[in-house]
């Protein structure tokens, strides 16, 4: 169902997948859009490494919402900033890319657990997490990514 890499001698080990989304601070999610267009965007994003589900937060409509619930499969890729060795000038960069389908998370406290964790994951202290989801929890709407697929690449760009 899935194509395997044609570059597969630069594929990530599994493990080597799972710390890029750990460590990620944002990806790309793509979805059917409208008319056929694809729509992706860039979007923050919580890995849980027990599940290996991705969790997003956003408004309960909109262009996302509409094609989620048209069509739940998606694509979310994530690349790290990449590092350049000793005397070279180009990066090597690992991404990782999953496939799997997309829909709103319906328990709404375990969602409020999971939209705390995104918001430690990026806000600088608790205190503050905690303001915004006082004033803005009750407006979000959680989204669960539940992956079928997962490839990863090492790409040096020379």
């Amino acid at each position: 169902m899935f194509r395997p890499m044609r570059r597969f001698k630069q594929a990530l080990s599994e493990e080597e997948c799972l710390e890029v989304l750990k460590e990620g601070k944002r990806g790309t999610l793509a979805l059917a859009g409208d008319d056929g267009y694809p729509y992706a965007l860039p979007i923050n994003y919580y890995f849980d490494p027990d599940s290996r589900r991705i969790y997003f937060h956003g408004a309960g409509e909109g262009h996302k919402i509409d094609a989620i619930q048209r069509c739940d499969k998606v694509s979310f890729c994530v690349h790290d900033d990449g590092v350049k060795l000793e005397g070279d000038w180009a990066y090597t960069v690992r991404s990782v890319i999953l496939f799997g389908r997309l829909h709103i998370l319906e328990e709404r406290e375990r969602g409020m657990g999971l939209l705390r964790k995104i918001g430690l994951k990026y806000y600088p202290t608790e205190a503050e997490v905690d303001d915004v989801m006082t004033r803005a929890a009750s407006r979000v709407t959680m989204l669960e990514l539940v992956p079928e697929h997962m490839t990863g690449k090492r790409v040096h760009e020379k």
